[in-house]
């Protein structure tokens, strides 16, 4: 079965996950004032490690597997699920009670969503919740991990994209798995930020879990290229930094990376390698979509140029205020995140060169940036609202 889950605030310590014991596992034989530790190491959770079952009927020449997938609410874990359903897997959707940007989804919003899926409710960054609520005692062949941060704040960096990740490993050891897929993110190839910190430091521990690992990097997703297509149809102009040229990606649709992600359980060439990939077509800059959106709409291009110096400015400011008051760790994250994303293309990393290389960047699929525009201009942003992800939404305090 695929085991997905959502991602917010819990206790937490770095290198060991420690959580409480419930009703559901002293019946195992834990105390009740006892914890569960788990540290990451290569032999196994459990001393009598539960077997997956043979598999069950085929899709396509594929056995269906049993896959724990957690993250399962968002943009790319419902992707991620709807694959797994459609080629004939067994799949449980672990998922808060309340999901989706800002909590709007309750258990039936969640349910219809992952249609097709065993949805189950729970936290996932508690492990006795994890392993009770969404593992129930069963066996997993794998575990797909769609887990990310709504924020990139400092704290829910390193509470949800390192620690409630490794909770994952942790639970896909402990349910029998043999495989897990982790979605990371390309720019951890030059980690500046905490997020990407967070992920690389989990990626090491996956890589040491004795699991067969498949790591995959997608360069960036349509919905982050989509947050100006309203405002450009009203008429407004189109904003970059600097002359839009500085950084480039090959974007990639949820569907195609879901697709990919869900190879993985299945392709040996795929498994125990960090695997960059981008969509189909060329690498484009921010000037190019810029021109895409308004050759669409066919009106002449219209851009407002931010100086790159605004970003300095503004992360010189918070670095001093956070030196005189602290707290303001998360304000100057996200001029950090503001500035990286400016400047650095999600491209391979060639350390040879010292540059991006976008014929180093594997590409998948068949959906392009291009039809990707035409689809939300005559449909809507439906599925494709950046919530937290926004600049100016990433000040609010995320649901509990």
């Amino acid at each position: 079965m695929t085991l997905v889950s959502d991602t917010t605030g819990f206790a937490w310590r770095c290198g060991i996950s420690e959580v409480p014991v419930d009703s559901r596992l002293r019946q195992n034989g834990f105390k009740a004032n006892d914890s569960v530790s788990i540290p990451f190491t290569t032999s196994p959770l459990n001393t009598q490690k539960s077997q997956p079952p043979d598999g069950g009927a085929k899709s396509g020449k594929q056995l269906s597997q049993q896959v724990l997938v957690v993250g399962s609410t968002g943009y790319i874990g419902k992707a991620v699920v709807r694959a797994l359903v459609n080629r004939g897997h067994g799949v449980v959707a672990f998922a808060r009670p309340r999901s989706g940007v800002g909590g709007t989804d309750d258990e039936e919003a969640t349910r219809q969503a992952l249609a097709g899926a065993d949805v189950r409710f729970g936290q996932v960054t508690r492990l006795d919740s994890l392993l009770a609520d969404g593992g129930r005692g069963e066996s997993f062949h794998a575990v797909i991990c769609c887990l990310a941060s709504r924020t990139g704040g400092v704290a829910d960096s390193w509470r949800i994209d390192h620690q409630a990740t490794a909770n994952a490993i942790a639970a896909a050891r402990h349910l029998g798995a043999r495989q897990f897929v982790l979605l990371s993110a390309i720019c951890v190839q030059k980690p500046l930020l905490a997020f990407q910190k967070a992920k690389g430091k989990v990626e090491e521990e996956l890589k040491a879990s004795g699991l067969i690992w498949s790591i995959v990097r997608p360069t960036a997703f349509f919905k982050s290229l989509a947050a100006q297509v309203e405002s450009v149809r009203r008429g407004c102009p189109y904003v970059m930094v600097g002359d839009g040229r500085q950084a480039a990606c090959t974007p990639i649709s949820e569907e195609d990376l879901a697709e990919y992600m869900a190879d993985c359980l299945e392709r040996p060439e795929l498994q125990n390698r960090i695997l960059p990939i981008g969509g189909p077509g060329p690498a484009l800059t921010a000037r190019q979509q810029g021109e895409l959106l308004f050759s669409l709409l066919q009106r002449p291009p219209r851009f407002l140029r931010l100086p790159m110096a605004l970003f300095d400015v503004v992360i010189q400011v918070f670095t001093a205020l956070n030196r005189l008051a602290p707290g303001l760790e998360d304000t100057l994250e996200y001029a950090r995140i503001g500035r990286y994303y400016a400047t650095e293309s999600m491209l391979v990393w060639d350390p040879q060169t010292n540059a991006y290389c976008a014929d180093a960047t594997p590409s998948t699929g068949t959906d392009t940036l291009k039809d990707f525009y035409k689809r939300i201009l005559g449909e809507g942003l439906h599925g494709q609202n950046l919530g937290d992800q926004l600049l100016w939404n990433r000040w609010r305090k995320p649901q509990p």
